[in-house]
């Protein structure tokens, strides 16, 4: 079977919007591609400039890349005592790109620089992502879907069963109080 792949290179972000007053911050990028989401991993940098240097490769059934018309790149924040929060988001059109892969067989773009969009519809930063598409490609085209499904349910029961142990050190009264509360949920 015949399927395209298409690689992100997330390079860096600068400029990006703090939310933080004190310390530095660590943000991320939620890449949205077709019904696929990717999560990057956290950005190194304590400056102006963040940098990720990561390529995220999304494969796609022929049918999924000719339906396919952009790409949403939401930065996030990293927070260590509340929810992350997102600070804004890129959206790249990628209709030329893929057109350029179909007849070609491969299109290839160098890190280019893309606006951050603020909520309030204002630009504030940039974030240098390269793109790479190959169209046709023959083999066994794996839903990754399922693998990240079945991902999600072990991470998830290996953290129950690690706070179900860290509850057994906590007094009964206060056990009992705090498992009403408390279920273990992922995104």
């Amino acid at each position: 079977m015949k399927y395209g792949v298409l690689e992100v290179l997330l390079v860096s972000g600068e400029g990006l919007k703090k939310t933080h007053l004190l310390g530095s911050s660590s943000q991320y990028v939620v890449i949205q591609c077709g019904n696929r989401t990717c999560i990057s991993k956290t950005s190194t940098g304590k400056n102006e400039k963040v940098w990720w240097n990561e390529k995220i490769t999304f494969k796609l059934s022929s049918s999924q890349w000719k339906a396919l018309t952009q790409l949403r790149i939401t930065v996030m924040e990293k927070d260590k005592f509340t929810l992350d929060h997102p600070i804004g988001e890129a959206i790249v059109h990628l209709r030329a790109i893929l057109r350029e892969g179909e007849k070609k067989g491969h299109m290839e773009l160098k890190p280019a620089p893309y606006n951050v969009v603020l909520k309030d519809g204002s630009y504030e930063g940039e974030l240098k992502l390269g793109f790479k598409f190959i169209s046709n490609v023959e083999g066994e085209f794996l839903d990754d879907e399922k693998d990240v499904e079945e991902a999600k349910k072990h991470s998830q029961s290996f953290y129950c069963t690690i706070f179900n142990i860290a509850l057994w050190h906590i007094r009964w009264p206060r056990f009992f109080n705090f498992r009403k509360e408390s279920k273990c949920k992922h995104k």
